[in-house]
């Protein structure tokens, strides 16, 4: 049996890490999730994309006795997660119906063999009685429920056959299962818990945040040409996601931007089942693809050099957006969201939704979600800000968001809804935004003519805002819940029970004043940062990396990241015990590709001291605002003068600290000014908190007595 001494522990599962892996160091609640596994308990993971949950089931799969068995719902992506552990050294293969009968059995001859450390398998070919037979006839090490949240009928990736998934428990007991997952909030927690029965398992609720993900959001006029800027200006010539809702607009969309110069390829249901592999491929082994699809596109995709995801439609939920976005940056480094949003996109929303089939409580619940998504894209607070929130945690202003980089003014725009509101209210509510925009501006236009609107007393009483500006208020007015549109879906506006105490002056509006987001200055990727011989080092390293990747049939990134990539550039290891120290090199890649890479570093100049000597000091991965940061705290400042300087607010530098700390450029020390025994006494606090607690920040605030800033904490919380 297993050995459950905790010293024990932490040796051999570091060991695997350092040795198989190639990382020196879990990350946040990593160690615990392994630990919980381990001892042969059950666990739910919520842990952002990137944030390393496949570890969490591969390590325990590999130290305990017997098979690990992975549940996952998308048999495309399987080949990927199995050549990924086959480059390091791990036994894995998987099962679905991609494979012959032929090499379904010979799996199955290693599955009953010993010969495997992680078996993949769809849920639909774990739930035949033949498998679950095959099953009980094996040591099993544990169960692992990937994707967890396509368990949840109210979700955005609801799988049926994930329901199923109880019979586990009630077939293997002794066995230890752990669900994972990117994003669920407190509804859809419960749910897997109840659903999966996993009502005693350990919760591991790691922090929603991807600080190295800049979310930006326009006021749609053109989707396709403001991507396109969007994409020239910071993007051009990187690899990333543009998600449609139709399937209809992701053909005209590909087409239309491979006509100007974009390697970009149509992705959804409605093609046919060779074209979507042969595309899905090109994304996942070639560079510098551009992936235009339906929300069915994305789920479990590993490539982690997505450098942006943009939505030229609204998605349906908050959960489905931060999901879709995850996809991009897993890597850490710098990568962007955007999306165009407008009035149409939450009239066809819920028009769908009203003629959906789904019963009344569905709706309500999906209305719900809408209309907290609506709010995300209408404030003018933080967008990291409010997406946390949603997600039950508490965070200061990013600095690296389009509404923190630009600030959004607001006024005051009672006078307006009032007008607005009493036009439709004169209207008999029956007609859309353009057709009463006309009148408050006074256009007499032939359907105004007809229908005797110029005579009505709101005809031309709007004069002093333009089109464009009245339909920001009604956009607002809608996502805020004055408005709501016709069940019929003509888009004719309506009043909701909210509108009565605005006409009647009993309530002030502010709305937020649009603005045009420019892109003017690219994004700082891994090839824009790096300059001279480092750069032109990045691509010759990419190139070997491609051609291995070819030979091998296998994605780019399965050899190396392009972070480990760029570690090279920076560092230039010039033999093996210095490439072995690169996050990312375990003893598989170093044997299998080292020396070729080394190879083409002995060809550009000498190696760096970052780490034949790690004092010398390297560009963190961090964001453009956090680097003027970084900047000035190495110049002697503290973080109080930083944010004098800058004229920022404190708790906006002691998070860009916190990036730091966790980026391992700044010590706790030096981020704080705290001496040792007072940080130990925060992390002992910390570690007393439940699962539930250390989720959030004002638990361990209330614990330590209100004595240390949020600011401060979150930098101690950051080195652990």
């Amino acid at each position: 049996m297993f050995c459950r001494d905790t010293i024990a522990f932490v040796q051999k599962a570091l060991n695997l890490l350092q040795t198989v892996f190639g990382y020196t160091h879990f990350r946040g609640q990593q160690a615990a999730v392994i630990e919980q596994v381990l001892q042969g308990n059950d666990a739910l993971v919520l842990m952002p994309t990137g944030g390393g949950k496949s570890l969490c089931y591969q390590i325990p799969a590999m130290l305990r006795p017997g098979v690990g068995i992975v549940v996952s719902p998308l048999i495309a992506l399987m080949k990927d997660q199995v050549d990924a552990l086959l480059q390091v050294g791990v036994r894995a293969a998987f099962l679905n119906s991609s494979l012959s009968g032929l090499e379904a059995r010979d799996v199955e001859d290693q599955l009953l063999n010993g010969g495997l450390d992680l078996l993949y398998v769809a849920p639909e070919r774990l739930m035949t009685e033949r498998f679950l037979d095959t099953l009980e006839r094996i040591p099993i090490s544990l169960f692992a429920i990937d994707e967890a949240h396509c368990v949840s009928r109210w979700g955005h990736d609801f799988r049926p056959e994930y329901l199923q998934l109880s019979i586990l428990a009630e077939r293997f007991p002794q066995i230890p299962r752990i669900a994972l997952t990117a994003t669920a909030d407190d509804i859809t927690r419960k749910e897997i818990s109840e659903k999966l029965s996993l009502q005693n398992a350990r919760h591991f609720i790691s922090s929603f945040d991807r600080p190295n993900i800049r979310y930006m959001v326009v006021n749609k006029q053109n989707a396709r040409q403001q991507f396109l800027e969007f994409y020239q200006a910071e993007h051009e010539g990187d690899a990333g996601i543009v998600y449609c809702l139709s399937r209809k607009k992701v053909d005209d969309t590909a087409e239309w931007l491979k006509k100007r110069g974009v390697k970009a390829l149509p992705y959804h249901a409605g093609l046919p089942a060779g074209t979507r592999q042969s595309n899905q491929e090109k994304f996942l082994r070639e560079e510098s693809v551009v992936m235009v699809a339906t929300i069915a596109f994305g789920m479990g995709i590993d490539k982690p050099d997505v450098r942006f995801v943009a939505h030229l439609d609204l998605p349906k939920s908050i959960e489905g957006y931060y999901q879709e976005t995850g996809r991009a940056g897993r890597d850490g480094l710098p990568s962007n969201a955007f999306m165009t949003y407008g009035l149409t996109d939450v009239v066809t929303h819920r028009r769908m939704l009203e003629e959906s089939q789904a019963n009344d409580m569905y709706k309500r619940v999906e209305n719900q979600k809408l209309e907290k998504l609506i709010g995300f894209c209408e404030s003018a607070r933080c967008r990291r800000q409010v997406l946390l929130e949603y997600f039950g945690e508490t965070a200061q202003a990013c600095g690296n968001c389009d509404t923190c980089l630009s600030p959004v003014e607001t006024y005051d725009g009672t006078v307006q809804a009032q007008k607005f509101l009493s036009t439709v209210v004169r209207t008999k509510e029956r007609f859309g935004a353009g057709h009463l925009i006309d009148i408050l501006l006074g256009k007499i236009t032939p359907r105004v003519s007809e229908l005797n609107h110029h005579t009505l007393s709101t005809f031309g009483i709007g004069q002093e805002m333009n089109e464009k500006q009245w339909r920001s208020v009604v956009r607002q007015l809608v996502g805020a819940g004055y408005l709501t549109t016709d069940d019929e879906g003509y888009g004719s506006l309506k009043l909701t029970a909210k509108s009565a105490p605005v006409l009647k002056g009993q309530e002030k509006l502010e709305f937020r004043q649009d603005t045009t987001v420019k892109t003017e200055r690219k994004q700082r990727t891994v090839q824009t940062e790096l300059q001279g011989l480092e750069a032109e080092l990045f691509v010759a390293l990419r190139t070997l990396r491609a051609e291995i990747a070819k030979e091998q049939s296998v994605p780019a990134y399965v050899i190396f990241h392009d972070s480990t990539l760029r570690q090279m550039s920076l560092d230039k290891p010039r033999s093996a015990k210095a490439f072995a120290k690169l996050s990312g090199v375990g003893q598989k890649k170093l044997e299998s590709y080292g020396q070729a890479f080394i190879d083409v570093i002995m060809q550009y100049g000498p190696a760096q001291e970052s780490t034949e000597n790690p004092s010398k000091q390297r560009m963190p991965i961090v964001s453009d605002t956090v680097l003027v940061t970084w900047e000035l705290l190495k110049e002697g400042l503290s973080p109080d003068q930083v944010a004098t300087k800058r004229n920022l607010a404190k708790s906006t530098i002691y998070t860009h600290c916190a990036e730091l700390v966790a980026a391992g450029e700044l010590t706790v020390y030096e981020a704080t000014g705290l001496p040792n025994n007072v940080i130990g006494r925060i992390s002992d606090a910390y570690e007393s908190l439940s699962i539930e607690e250390k989720g959030k920040l004002k638990p361990l605030f209330d614990k330590l007595n209100s004595e240390y800033d949020y600011g401060v904490l979150r930098c101690v919380l950051a080195s652990l």
